[in-house]
C-alpha cells in the first residue's frame, strides 16, 4: 500500500511541478507581453512627440535651425527650407555644406563665445538682394554644459525694401522742395536788395516767385493724393461712368495747352461704361494726357482710345507720337518721382508723382496700368478697369 502511496504522492508533485511551470509560462508570457505593449506605447507616445514638435516647429513663420553639439544640422523647419529654398536632406551637415555661407559660420563661433547674439544680419549673395535677421542661442543641459545651438531666422527683405524706398522718398521730396524755395528766397533776396525799383525787372521776378510757388502747391497738393491713396484712406465713390464723355471733358480741358504746341487732340474712345470714380478716373485721364502733350511731338497728334478684351476688362489707351521713352525706363515710368529727361520734365513743371497717382488709382479700382514705346515713334500708356457695365442687361 505504501508503493501505491508513493505513486501517488509522486504523481501529485509531477501535477504540481507542470501546473506551476505552466502558470509560471503563462505570467512570463503575460509580463513579457505587457513589456512589449508598454514598449510600444513609449515608442508612439515618443512619435507622437516629435510629430507634434515637427508641427509646431513648421507652424512657425521664422526659419528654425537646431545643431548639436558637433554643430551637425539635428532639427530644420519648413520655413527654413523655404527661406533657403532647400529641398534635400540636411540632417547630419554643417551650415557651410548645407548653405555655403560662412557669415552663419563666423555667427557659431561668436554666439559660442557670447552665448547668445540678437539681431545679425546677413545679406544673401543671390540677385534679389534678400536679407536675413539672425537670433542664435546655446543650448545648454542640466549639468550646464553646451548641448547644443538653436537660430531663428527671419526674412528682412521685405522691411529693407521698405526702409530704402522710404529713404529714397525722403531724399526726392528734399530735393524737389529745395528746388523751388531756392529759387523763390533768391528771387526775394534780390528784390529787397533793390531789384523791386525797376518795375519790370520787379515784374519778372515776381512771375518766376509765382510759377514756383504753384510748383510748390502742385507738388504738396500730389504728395497728400499719394499718401492717401497709398494708406487707403481714399474710399472710391463707385457709379457707372461713360467713359467717352468723360475723355470728351478731359481733351476739352487740354485743348488750350495742346493748341500751344499745334497738337491735334483725338477721342476715339467707344460709348464705354465701367464701375468706377468719375473724378479718379478723370485724374488718371488728365494726368495722361497732360503728360502726352508735355512731351509729346510738336504739331502731332495726342488719341484717346480703347477695346474691351475677350474677358470682358476694358482697356484705355492715351498715345503720342512724341520721341518715345527708351526701354529701361518703361517698368520704372510709374515710380515716384521717377523722370526719364529729368531737366526737361522740371522745366515742363511736373512733379514726378502724375504716373504714381496714376498707378495707384487703377489699382484702386482693381486695374493695372503699363506703357509700351518705340523710341523715334512714341508712347502709350494703357489701364485696364475689369467693371465694364453691361447696358443692354435688363
Amino acid at each position: 500500500m505504501w508503493f501505491s502511496l508513493f505513486i501517488l504522492t509522486l504523481a501529485a508533485l509531477v501535477g504540481h511541478h507542470f501546473w506551476w511551470r505552466a502558470k509560471f509560462k503563462s505570467q512570463s508570457e503575460r509580463r513579457a507581453s505587457e513589456i512589449e505593449a508598454s514598449q510600444r506605447k513609449q515608442q508612439q507616445t515618443s512619435l507622437d512627440a516629435k510629430a507634434q514638435q515637427q508641427v509646431l516647429f513648421n507652424s512657425m513663420l521664422e526659419g528654425l535651425l537646431l545643431l548639436d553639439r558637433s554643430r551637425k544640422i539635428y532639427l530644420v523647419n519648413r520655413a527654413f527650407k523655404n527661406l533657403f529654398g532647400l529641398k534635400t536632406e540636411l540632417r547630419g551637415k554643417t551650415i557651410v555644406e548645407a548653405l555655403r555661407l560662412h557669415e552663419l559660420d563666423d555667427l557659431l563661433q561668436r554666439v559660442e563665445a557670447e552665448k547668445q547674439v540678437l539681431d545679425y544680419e546677413i545679406k544673401l549673395p543671390d540677385l534679389n538682394e534678400r536679407w536675413l535677421q539672425v537670433n542664435a542661442a546655446i543650448i545648454t543641459n542640466s549639468a550646464g554644459e553646451r548641448d547644443g545651438t538653436i537660430l531663428v531666422f527671419r526674412d528682412l527683405t521685405r522691411l529693407k525694401q521698405l526702409e530704402r524706398t522710404r529713404e529714397e522718398f525722403v531724399a526726392n521730396v528734399s530735393h524737389e522742395l529745395r528746388t523751388p524755395l531756392s529759387l523763390i528766397k533768391g528771387y526775394v533776396e534780390t528784390l529787397l536788395d533793390g531789384a523791386r525799383n525797376d518795375p519790370a525787372v520787379a515784374e519778372r521776378f515776381l512771375k518766376i516767385i509765382e510759377r514756383n510757388s504753384q510748383r510748390l502747391d502742385l507738388l504738396i497738393q500730389d504728395l497728400l493724393t499719394i499718401s492717401a491713396l497709398e494708406s487707403e484712406k481714399i474710399k472710391l465713390d463707385l457709379h457707372p461712368v461713360e467713359l467717352r464723355a468723360l475723355a470728351g471733358k478731359v481733351l476739352t480741358d487740354l485743348n488750350a495747352k495742346a493748341e500751344n504746341k499745334n497738337i491735334h487732340l483725338v477721342n476715339e474712345l467707344p460709348e464705354f461704361t465701367a464701375n468706377g470714380d468719375a473724378n479718379r478716373l478723370d485724374q488718371v485721364l488728365a494726368n495722361l494726357v497732360d503728360n502726352a502733350i508735355k512731351y509729346g511731338r510738336a504739331e502731332g497728334r495726342v488719341t484717346v482710345g480703347g477695346k474691351q478684351r475677350d474677358d470682358g476688362v476694358l482697356e484705355i489707351f492715351v498715345r503720342d507720337d512724341g520721341p518715345g521713352i527708351p526701354a529701361e525706363a518703361l517698368e520704372r515710368v510709374f515710380e515716384r518721382f521717377y523722370r526719364v529727361d529729368k531737366a526737361r520734365s522740371r522745366d515742363q513743371g511736373g512733379t514726378g508723382l502724375g504716373l504714381s497717382i496714376v498707378k495707384h488709382i487703377v489699382q484702386a479700382h482693381g486695374g493695372e496700368v503699363r506703357c509700351e514705346s518705340v523710341l523715334g515713334k512714341g508712347a502709350t500708356f494703357f489701364f485696364t478697369l475689369p467693371d465694364a457695365v453691361d447696358l443692354t442687361a435688363d
